[in-house]
């Protein structure tokens, strides 16, 4: 066992509780709860959000592939900052003047139906779902390979971790806790690939050359190299970034509109940054570490290049940065998923806020415990798929298109999921299809747009009354447009009451 991974885990665990319980009360209504009483620094919101994006799936998966399929995976990291240059142009400004909190909000507020924001919460907690489970396996597998306890014990310690920081200020301190852990996650592993570069006391890059293993691709395409996997899956971080939860409640911590939009500048450039990390430890991995699954490449690495001391505890430094990565995402996705469940569960305020995140983490649990280890790019890639097939065609024709209709836009939720979640299932059951099972974002975003498109057309009459208004809500300068008060979270003025 590993004293080294141990110390180094339970260091990152304690100081993410010390740091979201210390977080400053600025307000004891919903708002705090909800948005961090809207009074986070722009810088400091980019650090949040590029923490929680920076998930195992960025930290481990993305390495991990690098090292076992080759060069074209290097690719992945860029499609998130794609992601957020969309939702730069398209999103971030109506959506704040809109003063809808959550996905589901801003369906209920646009298309006027209760109906479909609870339809529309079904899949915020599907996506939260797949995300949550992807931090707690790779959590688990962290476990297992450094130190042979069992895997339950990492899904538990992130699992009470993230617990405690959100009942404790929800996304006021969870924004505490992904900010400080953005930054010692960078040192982490920029430091620690440093080390070892060093140490390789060759020419690594001359390893990588020519790596390039011929393979199909996992869940969501995850994995496979060729041109049209690599381009689909890239289209799907770029349009599944804006329907994400723990993305679009980030919009409301910031006091204005301008601050927001620096928030999302903040977070690409952060990224950027970021982006150094796969492709270093994917080159190392590849040279040093064979025969590994894609998420177990890096955490093996210290060892293999340095055995004793020194890799040990080389070991426990990055274990440390690893679960910083999973307490981040997980708290980032619990409280936004949490938030918009409370809604449906009970009025909205402090107590439903708790509420819904105890029901979203139990099932995360129950999920984790009935469900075989996959690999974290593929279960984040479902999730991205998944939001992009649905909320990236609400968000867009919502904003942009005064004819959409709550039945569009139910049609376009149904066929865009279905159609993503058949085949995907195609491809578990072993069913081959080329391009179309192993790749369903070019296909099931068409799907969701049109039928979006051609039911909103066939039933003019559901068009929402007032919606000249909130068009111009949305689309004129926000000191004109603001609205007074914030629909989402304040007990009793939900929109469409």
């Amino acid at each position: 066992m590993n004293v080294a991974v141990l110390t180094g885990i339970a260091f990152v665990l304690v100081l993410g509780v010390m740091v979201g319980a210390a977080r400053p009360r600025r307000s004891s209504g919903a708002s705090d709860f909800y948005v961090a009483a809207r009074v986070v620094p722009a810088w400091w919101n980019g650090a949040a959000i590029t923490s929680e994006f920076t998930s195992a799936a960025a930290c481990l998966g993305a390495a991990g592939l690098i090292a076992t399929r080759g060069g074209p995976m290097v690719w992945y990291p860029m499609g998130a900052s794609a992601g957020f240059v969309v939702i730069l142009a398209l999103v971030v400004a109506p959506l704040r003047r809109a003063g809808t909190y959550t996905l589901p909000d801003f369906a209920e507020w646009r298309l006027r139906s209760a109906r479909l924001r609870r339809f529309t919460t079904c899949f915020v907690l599907v996506i939260g779902l797949t995300f949550l489970v992807a931090q707690l396996h790779a959590a688990g597998v962290a476990v297992r390979l450094l130190t042979g306890l069992p895997p339950w014990l990492g899904w538990a310690a992130v699992a009470g971790a993230a617990l405690a920081v959100a009942l404790a200020g929800g996304l006021g301190s969870v924004t505490s806790v992904q900010a400080a852990q953005f930054w010692l996650k960078l040192i982490v592993f920029l430091g620690v690939g440093a080390v070892c570069w060093w140490t390789s006391g060759s020419r690594p890059l001359a390893w990588f050359e020519g790596v390039y293993r011929a393979g199909e691709g996992g869940t969501a395409g995850a994995g496979d190299p060729s041109l049209p996997g690599v381009l689909s899956v890239l289209l799907a971080c770029a349009l599944g970034t804006m329907g994400l939860p723990h993305v679009i409640v980030r919009l409301y911590t910031n006091r204005d509109g301008r601050s927001a939009r620096r928030s999302i500048v903040a977070t690409q450039v952060m990224l950027a940054v970021f982006c150094l990390v796969p492709p270093l430890y994917g080159i190392l991995g590849q040279a040093h570490v064979s025969g590994a699954a894609a998420d177990e490449v890096v955490l093996l690495l210290p060892a293999r290049m340095l055995p004793g001391t020194a890799g040990e505890a080389l070991t426990g430094v990055l274990a440390a940065g690893a679960f910083a990565a999973f307490l981040a995402t997980t708290g980032g996705v619990l409280v936004a998923v949490g938030g918009a469940m409370s809604a449906c569960l009970t009025r909205a305020g402090g107590g439903s806020f708790r509420l819904g995140v105890a029901v979203v983490l139990l099932a995360a649990l129950a999920l984790t415990a009935g469900t075989a280890p996959r690999a974290s790019v593929a279960l984040v890639l479902l999730g991205f798929s998944l939001s992009a097939a649905t909320f990236c065609p609400l968000l867009v024709l919502g904003i942009w298109w005064r004819r959409l209709t709550d039945v569009g836009a139910a049609a376009g939720f149904a066929l865009g999921g279905g159609v993503t979640a058949a085949l995907v299932a195609c491809e578990q059951a072993g069913v081959k299809m080329g391009a179309l099972t192993s790749n369903p974002v070019p296909v099931a975003v068409p799907v969701a747009f049109a039928s979006m498109v051609a039911t909103s057309l066939v039933t003019p009459g559901r068009i929402p009354r007032g919606v000249g208004r909130m068009m111009a809500r949305m689309h004129l300068p926000e000191h004109l447009s603001n609205p007074g008060t914030y629909r989402s979270s304040l007990p009793g003025n939900h929109s469409s009451h």
